[in-house]
């Protein structure tokens, strides 16, 4: 694996990519959650994808582990994974090239074609999940607020969106701190999404795709 795309972008960007063994070094050391389906993980200089998508194969073992024997839950639980996988990164062909190594992992492991829905409704996710925009300023590359969207599985194929400002997520740890003023007050109580999005299904979430609300690339 090249560990660097070129001299300049090192010059401009520090861009460096880890290389694979010791990414699964640094993965072993929190094992449990990389295994656990619903664990959300936050790269904030996601690159091409050199951590998440390691993250995502792990995920998606477990899937298989658990409900490998249903194709329906399979279906359903593989893209809750692909769900808890976030990254945010400044460089335009990094955001693509992410975005598709994710999808491969995912449309590879579930077997599906370019027009089914499960391929569209994890394009929609990746399109939301990998965000443009540099982490030191919480900024996307237009210069609006960074946005994430937390997904839940509430079964029967319903999947729950609500949006959450990331500078806003950010000060948890600050509210919650135990002689802060704030430490006995219940998350929920502050930190409120600033959009709920109604139950969507697989085939709804693709509907959006395709209907271009969200770019990909």
């Amino acid at each position: 694996m090249n560990l660097v795309k070129s001299k300049q972008r090192v010059a401009d960007h520090g861009e460096v990519f880890t290389p694979p063994w010791m990414v699964d070094a640094m993965l072993d050391l929190v094992k449990g959650e990389t295994e656990r389906i619903d664990a959300r993980f936050l790269e904030p200089a996601c690159g091409s994808g050199n951590f998440l998508v390691p993250i995502l194969k792990r995920k998606l073992a477990a899937v298989e582990l658990k409900y490998g024997q249903s194709a329906f839950e399979k279906r359903q639980y593989a893209l809750l994974a692909l769900m808890c996988t976030y990254g945010i990164e400044l460089l335009t062909d990094n955001v693509a090239e992410c975005r598709v190594n994710l999808l491969e992992v995912v449309a590879e492991y579930l077997n599906l074609a370019e027009d089914d829905d499960g391929y569209w409704a994890a394009r929609q996710v990746l399109a939301l999940n990998i965000v443009h925009a540099d982490a030191l300023s919480m900024k996307t590359h237009a210069g609006q607020r960074i946005v994430f969207s937390e997904w839940g599985y509430l079964g029967k194929g319903k999947f729950q969106r609500r949006d959450f400002r990331f500078d806003v997520l950010t000060g948890m740890s600050a509210f919650a701190a135990e002689d802060s003023l704030f430490a006995n007050v219940a998350k929920h109580d502050i930190f409120k999404p600033i959009k709920e999005w109604p139950a969507m299904t697989v085939s709804e979430l693709a509907a959006v795709t395709r209907d271009g609300a969200e770019s990909f690339s």
